[in-house]
């Protein structure tokens, strides 16, 4: 069997978060045109009890996030590439986090709309800058 290290822990966290937070927003969002049938409050229950997954996911993403960069600081100051496609994912996981909180307070269906289609496509743009980081 191969050796568990640290760096093995902390890449199965960061993902297992992903798969949590980019994962359960395509999910939810598929689900809710089928539970909308149920009463216009089921989707809205689903949504916050998602949120309380989620949010603990995006801290673990944090967490880890900071934790790669430490793991991959000499190749951070090495390649201006690899440094500019880590800051172009920071600022869209930041994006993603914004909106996804602006999208968890709004009240119009156009502003749950607009907020939640950017907090999908800023996360799964994340998710790409990820992999493309890993590679």
């Amino acid at each position: 069997m191969l050796p568990v290290s640290w760096d093995t822990v902390r890449l199965f966290l960061h993902v297992l978060a992903a798969t949590v937070w980019v994962g359960g927003q395509l999910t939810l969002a598929a689900l809710v045109p089928a539970l909308r049938r149920f009463g216009a409050e089921v989707p809205r229950a689903a949504a916050r009890r998602f949120n309380q997954v989620a949010w603990i996911a995006f801290a673990v993403l944090i967490v880890t996030g900071i934790w790669n960069v430490a793991a991959v600081s000499s190749e951070i100051s090495h390649s201006a590439s690899y440094r500019d496609t880590l800051i172009v994912k920071l600022a869209v996981v930041s994006i993603s986090g914004v909106t996804a909180a602006l999208h968890a307070r709004a009240r119009s269906t156009v502003a749950l709309a607009v907020f939640g289609a950017l907090t999908g496509v800023s996360a799964l743009a994340a998710l790409f800058l990820g992999v493309l980081l890993a590679g």
